[in-house]
């Protein structure tokens, strides 16, 4: 299924009509179906998905591991694309005790959330960031631009990436949800064995309590947005020893919590 699509549009400029074809980021339901039955429907865009399925499963909780994945398949049909996932056989049984049943949304990572237990779940405490330094930011978000492929095509989409501590970019994943975008970065690491502290992650959207969770979850030590955070994000990633940044644009940024080198 193609990521994007081409649509005639009229545009219209200082009182003047005219014919325009543009290119149309596209959307489709994802299904992420473990062990036979399915977990919670996503919109997302359709590329990337063995990876979307491996890491919502990580940010989630809902496997401690990667290899806890044991097959990964994705099965077209008429109304969507369902990523069909075998895990072990224990977390299958936790998975079925949370009874979960999301119906996602591209702006919405926790719909359909039975309790606030689940909004709220223990995070585990998170190593300092250690050598990451100020200027290794705005080297990331710099180079960022240039990696940004389907958003410079339809300005539809956000993007996750990963950085060495120098701010040197190793992965980059678009999605037109930034919750999934992030849940694709980390199931590409996972897929690839990178290691989650050895570096930090950012995101061209605001910093919720979402995003924080599921950088949390895996070992992340440093968030860094380019728009604002939540109070909840903030105080998640003070309790948990996340460093959240936000605002990070030029040459600036906020800290909310946590060091810099």
């Amino acid at each position: 299924m193609p990521e994007a699509l081409y649509y005639r549009g009229q545009r219209w400029r200082e009182g003047t009509t005219s014919e325009v074809d543009e290119t149309v980021a596209e959307e489709v339901p994802v299904a992420l179906v473990y062990n036979g039955i399915s977990h919670v429907v996503m919109l997302a865009s359709p590329m990337d998905l063995e990876e979307f399925g491996v890491g919502f499963s990580l940010s989630e909780g809902i496997v401690q591991s990667a290899r806890e994945v044991r097959e990964v398949e994705l099965q077209a049909s008429g109304s969507g694309i369902e990523v069909q996932m075998t895990i072990a056989p224990e977390r299958f049984m936790g998975l079925k005790a949370r009874r979960r049943n999301l119906a996602g949304r591209t702006g919405c990572g926790l719909c359909g959330t039975e309790s606030l237990e689940q909004v709220l779940r223990p995070l585990p405490n998170i190593a300092a960031s250690g050598a990451i330094g100020h200027a290794a930011i705005h080297t990331a978000f710099d180079a960022l631009r240039q990696r940004q492929r389907l958003y410079a095509l339809t300005g539809a989409v956000h993007a996750s990436a990963w950085a060495r501590p120098d701010g040197t970019l190793v992965e980059v994943r678009e999605d037109l949800g930034r919750h999934n975008a992030l849940d694709k970065l980390i199931g590409a690491m996972a897929r690839q064995q990178l290691r989650f502290t050895d570096g930090f992650a950012i995101i061209t959207s605001r910093a919720s309590s979402e995003m924080v969770q599921k950088a949390a979850t895996v070992g992340i030590p440093l968030l860094a947005a380019i728009s604002a955070p939540t109070g909840l994000a903030i105080r998640l990633a003070q309790d948990c020893g996340l460093t959240l940044i936000g605002f990070a644009r030029g040459t600036s940024h906020t800290l909310y919590s946590g060091a810099l080198a």
